[in-house]
């Protein structure tokens, strides 16, 4: 059988600390990438000069590095998803500051193996930014599924990979989607809303570096809670649902019937009083993983931060 053609879609932004890590572990992979498509949201620092050296270090590993929209993190994964090539079978997002083991793709690939969309994911090392003090990122406690994409995102971006299906779902949704929350939130959301099959892989398979510079990190202890408490008392966590409901409304022809129904039920109740916010979460079993994050929603609810 021909191997399939997996692309590595690299967001960078001033990355020139680590970015050189994180290229080098690329080549090293059991499973050579096809292709590395580099989108550059207007560096001012050494990065394009460090995908330069890699290029022509290694002529076998092609790499195209495009101009990204300079709208956001975000807004720079789409634009790639938007422009990844036609011919290529498999492609995973990559942060620019992580250092992936080396069978980080092979994994994946030995797992997509379906016509139908799907999405892989995997656990982390958590670790310094010395990449030390490693520590396996936590499990689900519940299964995936759209219900709890509505409200929570748990396929950490930097480990997704899309099988052939999944990626021209992703591609043709991202070319008339306008603004995201978060990248790997709406892909989670749309695959799943989608009928998706969604594949949690319980190796670590990338160090996952932890540094002052992250626009996310790792979500884990009471830092993070309190800044998802944070998130929602300021109503930063109801804004994120405004614009992700906008987002999938956009595509809301690839989403299931019983989705595309689920989501407007979900975005009117948002909108109606206590009664109906409470009466929409039981209606819609939308849920977040373990008993704080539940707890979480409910108290959205309440405050009508939803």
């Amino acid at each position: 059988m021909t191997s399939p053609a997996v692309a590595i879609l690299l967001a960078t932004y001033n990355g020139a600390d680590n970015l050189a890590q994180q290229l080098d572990s690329f080549a090293a992979q059991t499973h050579p990438p096809a292709l590395i498509l580099v989108s550059d949201d207007g560096s001012t620092d050494a990065t394009r000069d460090i995908l330069a050296r890699f290029a022509a270090a290694h002529p076998a590993m092609p790499m195209q590095v495009l101009d990204g929209p300079q709208q956001g993190s975000a807004a720079n994964f789409l634009s790639l998803l938007a422009r990844c090539p036609e011919g290529i079978d498999m492609a995973c997002f990559s942060d620019q500051d992580d250092v992936w083991l080396k069978d980080k793709i092979a994994r994946a690939v030995a797992q997509l193996d379906a016509d139908t969309p799907q999405l892989y994911c995997a656990h982390t090392w958590e670790c310094d930014a010395d990449l030390q003090g490693r520590r396996l990122s936590r499990s689900p406690r519940k299964p995936s599924g759209f219900r709890n994409a509505l409200v929570q995102n748990i396929a950490a971006g930097n480990t997704i990979m899309l099988n052939r299906a999944g990626l021209g779902l992703a591609r043709t949704a991202a070319a008339h989607t306008g603004k995201v929350a978060v990248h790997d939130w709406w892909v989670y959301q749309l695959m799943t809303g989608a009928g998706a099959q969604v594949i949690f892989d319980p190796e670590g398979v990338l160090l996952y570096r932890q540094h002052a510079g992250n626009l996310i990190g790792a979500n884990r202890g009471w830092l993070a809670t309190l800044r998802r408490l944070r998130h929602l008392f300021t109503g930063t966590f109801r804004d994120w649902n405004d614009i992700n409901i906008a987002a999938l409304e956009a595509s809301s022809e690839h989403l299931t019937p019983e989705n595309r129904a689920l989501l407007r039920r979900f975005a009117t109740g948002r909108a109606q009083n206590f009664g109906g916010r409470i009466a929409m979460l039981r209606d819609t079993g939308v849920y977040r993983q373990g008993a704080l994050g539940q707890a979480s929603l409910w108290l959205a609810a309440l405050l009508g931060r939803l």
